[in-house]
């Protein structure tokens, strides 16, 4: 039954980790990339002036870290969720030892 839980478990993590990938590949596929394509056009003289430089400047020192940062903590959550699995790997391979070394003793007192 442990068993049956720890794969679900697992299966589980494995999922959202897999939305996660999706959720970090849609932050720098739709924000972070255009961003800097427009940001790298204004600056290639598509628009110029005031109002070009007050763009950049605001999109490079606003926009664009603000979006890594939600990049990082993507990153973040995924290095965290696979420490969390190799826990679990770790946990269920001690209690799988402690239980075979359980029989090993209940089969010795029988005997």
């Amino acid at each position: 039954m442990f068993d049956f839980l720890l794969r679900f478990a697992r299966q589980v993590v494995q999922n959202i980790l897999g939305q996660l990938m999706q959720q970090f590949n849609v932050v720098q596929e739709q924000a972070l990339s255009p961003m800097r394509a427009m940001v790298q056009q204004v600056t290639g003289g598509v628009w110029i002036g005031e109002g070009a430089n007050a763009f950049v400047e605001e999109v490079s020192s606003l926009m664009i870290p603000g979006v890594g940062k939600v990049g990082e903590h993507i990153t973040t959550m995924q290095r965290n969720l696979n420490h969390a699995v190799e826990t679990m790997d770790q946990a269920d391979s001690q209690v799988t030892g402690l239980v075979n070394g359980l029989g090993d003793v209940f089969g010795n007192i029988y005997r």
